[in-house]
């Protein structure tokens, strides 16, 4: 595109004049197989995931294992489930805190209480994911584990935040809830920490309408998140695969999956590629036809290749230009992501969780803030986290899936150039 022209806001025509699909890959793709594998779990009448024979949850688990390269995984209700086995499993109690990004869903601070430690929320910086600097600076006596979050298919800066992590001898487990599938210099992400986390609900890569994973290399680990998933364990001397049980159980809640939801994600599993190949097509069509920018830049990523290409985000100049583009581009027929929200809070981002930063207990005791194992002094407010806050008000998120072809993503990146031409400097 050469010169300015005319926006649709101010009475130009729009470069989009039928409508972008919207959807979410996953479920955009549940087709007859996934049909037929819940029917037939539905015919046997076998819906427990403990039975004769290989469950269904447990072939989900072998197979997630094969497609991740790792030792370890077990499948259990939600992602934040998978996060607060994944805690648990690395060591995480009372006493401790763990370090978080103040941009991501409100599940992964909610999985550090319910493991009876402290959130310790910290910067983003523009990979939009956590800044090293930041965890460096917010380590004390207290701190035990540091949580990565892959945010909207993009994968943190794992170098940086590893090699932080390791020289203070601190634990890593990876929110990888928003980017399964995704890699990180050819390793899936979630094999670099000391355990990990997938989601398998309905906004994700692939999804059994509700679900989770954890995975790991370490058998002590896993041992730990099975424990946690479920009080009755070990109900043999060995586990699904035939192993002997090495550590002492302990009761914990249950988070154990139906087979209905494992048989699902079977199927999904396996359209696991496909999915991802189409997505990185279309944020590779998307960043193809862009035009030099003027007044934006994009979101640093490590790894262009390894992100699942569910989204592409770009950081304008200022707040008010932002504000600026994300009205033309609606005129011109593109919706985009962004932090100004007047209708649901967007527990995504830090300052929407009340019920966090006001420190709100389940119990009178103030657990876990006030639990008497604790000794830090954690301390919270809305605007605690300016570097965040500043980033995300000038970020602009374009959101790809399984309903769009290689033309909608190009129409996004003409609109994006179109009114980076008028509005930009």
């Amino acid at each position: 595109m050469t010169g300015k022209e005319k926006l649709a806001i101010d009475g130009g025509t729009p470069v989009v004049t039928e409508p972008i699909p919207d959807g979410v890959s996953g479920p955009s793709v549940v087709g007859e197989e996934e049909i037929e594998a819940v029917t037939e779990v539905l015919r046997s009448q076998e819906l427990f995931r403990y039975r004769d024979g290989a469950s269904q949850a447990a072939q989900l688990e072998k197979e997630a294992a094969d497609f991740l390269g790792v030792e370890y995984t077990l499948m259990v209700n939600s992602g934040t489930s998978a996060l607060i086995c994944a805690l648990i499993g690395v060591g995480v109690g009372p006493g401790d805190e763990v370090i978080i990004p103040g941009y991501t869903y409100i599940a992964t601070a909610a999985a550090v209480i319910a493991a009876g430690a402290v959130p310790v929320i910290v910067e983003v910086d523009e990979s939009l994911g956590l800044d090293p600097a930041a965890i460096k600076a917010n380590i004390t006596p207290y701190t035990k584990v540091v949580v990565p979050v892959h945010m909207r298919g993009v994968p943190a800066r794992l170098d940086e935040i590893m090699a932080v992590a390791r020289k203070h001898n601190l634990k890593v487990v990876e929110d990888c809830c928003q980017c399964v599938g995704g890699e990180y210099k050819g390793k899936r992400v979630g094999t670099y920490g000391d355990a990990a986390a997938w989601s398998l609900n309905y906004y994700k890569t692939i999804s059994s309408g509700e679900g989770g994973l954890v995975y790991t290399n370490d058998r002590d680990v896993y041992e730990r998140a099975c424990f946690v998933s479920d009080p009755g364990l070990p109900m043999w001397t060995k586990d699904d695969s035939g192993i002997e049980w090495q550590n002492e159980p302990f009761p914990r809640q249950t988070y154990r999956p139906s087979e209905i939801l494992a048989a699902m994600c079977r199927v999904q599993l396996g359209k696991i590629e496909d999915i991802l190949a189409h997505q990185r097509g279309l944020k590779r069509a998307f960043l193809d036809e862009l035009d030099e920018a003027r007044a934006y830049r994009f979101q640093h990523i490590d790894d262009l290749d390894g992100d699942t290409g569910v989204s592409a985000s770009v950081i304008i100049q200022d707040k008010e230009l932002a504000i600026g583009y994300e009205h033309a581009l609606k005129a011109e027929g593109v919706n985009v992501g962004t932090i100004f929200n007047d209708g649901v809070p967007d527990r995504h981002i830090y300052s929407y969780w009340d019920s966090i930063l006001e420190k709100r207990s389940p119990h009178p005791s103030g657990y876990p803030w006030k639990d008497p194992n604790y000794h830090g002094n954690v301390e919270y407010s809305k605007d605690m986290l300016p570097q965040t806050l500043d980033i995300l008000g000038r970020s602009l998120r374009f959101d790809f899936n399984m309903n769009m072809n290689e033309e909608h993503a190009r129409q996004m990146a003409r609109a994006l150039n179109k009114v980076d031409a008028a509005l930009g400097e």
